[in-house]
């Protein structure tokens, strides 16, 4: 039985190639480390030398790309069906697109980024006023809006492919726009295998960097222990043996619990560090240094030093932007996972605004005063300790304030649960990738991604430390960056085609549903004071409804259709599904769903459960017609055999319609192994 599941779940066009590359890389850098560290280096140098250009272009174009949607008129469309609604609360999911790795970073560079940049920055006078402006302008531009865009349009090609389309949530759907179904072939495997190692790879970076910061810290709280590789990779083993137990756990479970965690630690040290140091001070340096980053955002963001000698844009902004680009397929699906049901206005202002504003403010809380206790209150040692070890930053700022060796140990751990929760929520990305975007994998694969992650993050620690893991991240987010490109352009093109075909269905003229629904208007009085039971309405869907989808399925088998009526008991649903050729699909379905009951119905309720009982029913139900696209809003009950079939054909019409006005429409159609959260959706609407 195990076997079978294995099977059904594992992919292994994907599964296999990433695998063997892994395993390759394992062994090639483990027989000889030197050698590999000075592959790395060469590799680093000719890829950010020759394609540095092209990373600060493609990160221009993803934000202009995602700003320009959210103004558009396609931001009001749902990241799913028309009816869809979130699947978490607003700070549950902040909470985890927030510790899906990004942590780690604010954690690592902090303190860290200011204070190197203030100590040598790129255009100022080292250590002044000049410097200290320039290093929180810089910090805030690697951190803003950027990164963000880069994760956001992952997500939201996905999210949308996925939930408003009907294809597996991969990386290899957002090219169905421009290449169709060979994203199961050879074209989509590798799409995978690409996103696949760009995540193990950015994930491995950022657990390289939290490690590292982790073995300072205890170093910092217990002076013996030694900071080195040894120590570094006994703690990825214990940390990644934790995550195991969160990956295993699931989502809602592991993930979101440990990332809610993260976020009231996370907050909770910021507040300290705000409320014990220069709060006005860091206000001001807040607002100010956020005007700045904006007045400035477009030269910074094409501003590539071409007439300066030196390495500092490969050291920061190409190394950031690389990195987060090569981990945005993690980042990127795991957005996306959580964000069903939100609009893409609404997904968009979340994800570029929020994080964003807490990054800022997170910079100037811990930036701003270190900055402030190495200007005004001579603590210059501060700058030649970060420059020896960039790990050290948070610890030494941290020592200069109260319960200095509490809050430490209160950082400590909150890097070690954010390097649990990326390396768990990561898992089950590539898990997911590896098995075609399915997510009801077996536990033996999530955790052979647990531990593979563990195990390359060692071994590039050993090759190469940082530097290994840097180069890996930057080489790793070329190809990926093309893939990128290809999507957000199939994703422009897919939305014009739903822009066209709701305008075209929209001026379509046709009844009105409700027109259809009774003939005699005390009727329709009767029928808008009723709040029909389940039981009504159950009954109306097996009769009434199934009766006239067959009556029409009949008369379309003979005009050469293929149609099929069906009844499903578990999710109290009618459809019919009409199809002809490859490209061309209907499907009409009249559901069972409930709402609540208006308050001015509580009393006087004249629904038949209701009157024989004597209680007020909270709920009353509705046979609600559901297409593709999702819910229709209107509700069947009351029609009459001839009106639902009138409806069906009005509908039908619509759908011929939008093919003919639109030659370039594409062949939307839920997959096979979609059916499953087709389902799902359906069971929320009625327990």
């Amino acid at each position: 039985m195990q076997n079978k599941r294995v099977r059904s779940t594992i992919l292994m066009p994907v599964f296999i190639p990433t695998a063997i590359v892994m395993i390759l890389l394992v062994i090639g850098t483990s027989v000889n480390p030197q050698l590999a560290s000075g592959a790395f280096e060469q590799v680093l140098s000719f890829t950010t030398e020759t394609f540095g250009w092209f990373y600060m272009l493609a990160t221009a174009l993803f934000l202009m790309f995602i700003v320009v949607l959210a103004f558009s008129p396609y931001g009001g469309i749902k990241l799913g069906p028309d009816h869809g609604e979130a699947q978490y609360n607003f700070i549950e999911w902040f909470a985890m697109l927030f510790s899906a790795g990004y942590g780690i970073a604010l954690l690592f560079y902090g303190v860290a980024e200011p204070v190197l940049h203030f100590a040598t920055p790129p255009l100022s006078e080292p250590q002044t006023i000049a410097a200290a402006k320039e290093a929180m302008q810089i910090a805030y531009f690697h951190w803003g809006f950027h990164i963000w865009a880069i994760n956001g349009v992952v997500a939201l090609t996905l999210a949308y492919f996925a939930y408003r389309q009907g294809l597996p949530l991969s990386m290899r759907s957002t090219l169905y726009p421009i290449i169709g179904d060979k994203i199961y072939g050879p074209i989509g495997h590798a799409v995978d295998v690409f996103a696949i190692l760009g995540t193990l790879f950015g994930l491995a970076t950022s657990l390289g960097i939290s490690v590292s910061q982790i073995n300072t810290g205890l170093n910092y709280l217990v002076p013996s222990i030694p900071v080195n590789t040894t120590v570094q990779v006994i703690a990825i083993t214990i940390i990644t043996g934790l995550a195991l137990i969160s990956v295993l756990a699931g989502m809602d479970k592991g993930v979101k619990r440990l990332s809610i965690l993260n976020m009231i630690l996370a907050t909770s040290l910021m507040l300290f560090v705000f409320i014990v140091g220069p709060s006005v001070f860091i206000l001001n340096a807040f607002m100010e240094n956020t005007g700045s980053y904006l007045g400035n955002i477009v030269e910074r963001t094409f501003s590539l030093q071409a007439y300066q000698q030196g390495d500092w844009i490969t050291s920061w902004t190409l190394f950031i932007f690389a990195w987060t680009i090569s981990w945005s397929p993690f980042v990127g699906i795991f957005i996306a996972k959580i964000s069903r049901g939100r609009t893409i206005r609404e997904f968009i202002a979340g994800v570029m605004l929020v994080p964003t504003i807490f990054t800022f403010f997170w910079f100037a809380v811990f930036g701003d005063t270190a900055l402030n206790m190495i200007m005004v209150q001579g603590y210059e040692t501060l700058i030649s300790d970060v420059q020896n070890n960039q790990a050290i930053a948070l610890f030494k700022l941290l020592e200069n304030l109260p319960f200095t060796q509490v809050v430490s140990a209160l950082a400590v751990v909150l890097i070690v649960t954010f390097f649990i929760t990326s390396s768990d929520s990561g898992s089950l990305v590539i898990d997911s990738l590896a098995a075609g975007g399915r997510s009801d994998t077996p536990a033996w694969q999530r955790t052979f991604w647990v531990l593979i992650l563990g195990v390359v993050a060692s071994v590039l620690l050993l090759a190469g430390g940082l530097q290994a893991l840097q180069t890996a991240a930057i080489v790793s987010a070329l190809p990926f960056t093309i893939i990128i490109l290809i999507a957000m352009y199939g994703m422009w093109k897919a939305l014009r085609i739903e822009g066209h075909r709701n305008e075209s269905l929209a001026n379509e003229n046709h009844l009105p549903p409700h027109l259809l629904k009774l003939d005699a208007w005390r009727d329709r009085i009767d029928y808008i004071t009723e709040q029909p039971s389940r039981e009504d309405v159950l009954d109306y869907i097996k009769g009434t409804v199934m009766s006239s989808m067959t009556e029409v399925a009949e008369k379309f088998r003979q005009t050469g259709w293929k149609p099929e009526v069906n009844y499903d008991e578990v999710n109290n649903r009618a459809v019919l599904e009409l199809q002809r050729g490859d490209n061309v699909e209907f499907w009409y379905e009249v559901r069972l769903t409930h709402q609540d009951t208006p308050a001015y119905y509580q009393e006087g309720v004249t629904s038949k459960e209701s009157v024989t009982s004597d209680i007020p029913q909270e709920h009353y139900h509705r046979a609600q017609v559901y297409l593709r696209r999702g819910g229709q809003t209107y509700d069947l009950y009351g029609y009459q055999s001839e009106s639902v079939i009138n409806d069906i054909i009005d509908q039908f019409e619509k759908y011929l319609h939008f093919l003919h006005e639109s030659p370039d429409s594409l062949p939307w159609r839920m997959q096979e192994h979609d059916e499953h959260i087709t389902l799902e959706q359906g069971s929320v609407f009625d327990k």
